[in-house]
C-alpha cells in the first residue's frame, strides 16, 4: 500500500549509520545518497528515505514497520539494533494479540522513533 516514506532526521548522518546495520538484515541497504536525503530499499527502488528536520518544532514519534522474511531476520534486526546502542522497546516474541502468526521486535532508532521489523510467515 505504500510506495515510500521519509523521516526528518535531527542527524541525517547517525540515523543513515544505523539504518545501514539494522536493515541490512532484512535485505535492505542505502541504495541513493544525495548528502542530507538518503534512500533506502532493496533494489531498484529506495522506498524509505531520512532527511533533515526542517519543519515543526520538537519532536512527535512515529511507528514504522519493516517486512522481513523470516523470523531469523527479525532477530537479526534486534541484533543489529542492539549492537549500535538502539533503546529495546520489545524484545522478538510471538504477538498473538495482533494475529497468531506475528513475529516482532521493537527498537528506538536515533531519533527516538519506534521501530519495528515484522515476520507474519508461521514458524
Amino acid at each position: 500500500m505504500l510506495d515510500h516514506l521519509g523521516i526528518q532526521c535531527a542527524d541525517v548522518s547517525a540515523s543513515a549509520a544505523f539504518y545501514d546495520v539494522v536493515l541490512a538484515p532484512l535485505g535492505g541497504r542505502r541504495l541513493l545518497d544525495f548528502g542530507e536525503v538518503i534512500g533506502f530499499g532493496v533494489d531498484p527502488k529506495p522506498d524509505f528515505w531520512l532527511g533533515p528536520r526542517t519543519t515543526g518544532e520538537g519532536f512527535r514519534e512515529s511507528h514504522f514497520a519493516f517486512n522481513a522474511s523470516d523470523r531469523a531476520a527479525v532477530d537479526a534486526f534486534f541484533a543489529a539494533a542492539v549492537g549500535t546502542g538502539a533503546e529495546v522497546l520489545h524484545e522478538p516474541r510471538v504477538r498473538p494479540e495482533y494475529h497468531p502468526g506475528y513475529y516482532a521486535a521493537f527498537v528506538r532508532d536515533p531519533d527516538g522513533n519506534n521501530v519495528e521489523a515484522v515476520c507474519h510467515v508461521p514458524e
